[in-house]
């Protein structure tokens, strides 16, 4: 089977009870659709098991491009002449939820923080896919649907901080499948709940809020939810 979840910001014990729940195996397939870091206090944690599973397939959220950023700026010297534009910058990461990504990094030894790094750099954009006849476009956001019909006039960040507008449809023959906007802000009765319509998938439940991590089944279109309050964050 082939599922896809998103924004796990942290959150590895409600990812661990998600692969039980679903009992995810080695012929199994799944798609992070981002922002795996931030926020939450196992985003470092959750990298590095991600890194040793060859049937997990993570894409770069808004987050992640960030916290690439600003730990590979670590190594830039006390002395440089961007070192206080880079104050400012690692200031704002920082209370964007970035300081449990930047604690965990700086305490891990210096193998792990270039298997970090490497990982995190690896990340594609964008995916699409054929699951059981219908077709998938996965990506963290998106445009607006008009700069989404002229493709190759979309920018890296339009994948990343785009507004999807939910109300239009993107593709008449496949799904957008994606993450970064909790559905209750798409629709208030959506709230802890996987948001469908005009061919839309979204699926950033807010698990890092408190609510349950979702994930859906591609073969069937099967919802499943995992609840636990650890690591929640208000």
């Amino acid at each position: 089977m082939i599922y896809a979840m998103s924004d796990l910001h942290g959150c590895y014990n409600k990812f661990i009870g998600m692969l039980e729940k679903i009992h995810f195996g080695e012929k199994d397939t799944l798609y992070i659709l981002g922002d795996i870091v931030d926020r939450g206090a196992d985003g470092i944690k959750l990298l590095l098991n991600l890194a040793e599973r060859k049937n997990v397939i993570c894409l770069r959220g808004n987050h992640d491009n960030t916290a690439l950023r600003m730990l590979n700026y670590l190594k830039t010297p006390a002395d440089s002449p961007l070192a206080d534009k880079l104050i400012e910058i690692y200031q704002l990461w920082l209370s964007d939820g970035g300081y449990p990504t930047y604690k965990a990094f700086t305490n891990l030894d210096e193998d792990n923080k270039k298997k970090v790094l490497t990982y995190l750099n690896s990340l594609p954009i964008f995916d699409e896919i054929t699951v059981a006849g219908c077709n998938f476009f996965l990506s963290h956001t998106g445009p607006k649907q008009e700069k989404m019909q002229n493709f190759d006039s979309c920018e890296m960040n339009d994948f990343l901080i785009g507004e999807i507008e939910y109300e239009k449809i993107y593709f008449k023959d496949k799904f957008f499948v994606s993450g970064h906007t909790p559905t209750e802000l798409i629709d208030e009765s959506c709230k802890g709940r996987i948001f469908r319509k005009n061919n839309h998938i979204a699926v950033d439940c807010g698990a890092i809020f408190g609510n349950p991590l979702g994930c859906i089944c591609l073969n069937t279109l099967e919802e499943f939810y995992y609840s636990n309050t650890e690591n929640a964050v208000t």
